[in-house]
């Protein structure tokens, strides 16, 4: 993993960068502080309120998915 996409997000940033996959219907209501987190990590943007997954967010979410079943066993 490059140093970029390598990044040390806490259990609420995982959980809502996962969050993010679904539907923003299908959403429970979203930190807006670890959204702008997020956004600030180039993992997720806001466009007219609504928050999305980026391109960067999605290899992110995919590559350390295999970090996070490491520390769950």
């Amino acid at each position: 993993m490059n140093a970029e996409s390598d990044r040390e997000l806490t259990p609420d940033q995982w959980e809502t960068l996962k969050a993010l996959r679904r539907p923003a219907r299908e959403r429970r209501r979203l930190s807006s502080i670890i959204i702008g987190e997020l956004v600030a990590f180039g993992l997720a943007v806001v466009d007219d309120g609504a928050a999305a997954i980026t391109p960067d967010g999605r290899k992110v979410l995919i590559r350390g998915s295999s970090r996070l079943l490491d520390l769950a066993a």
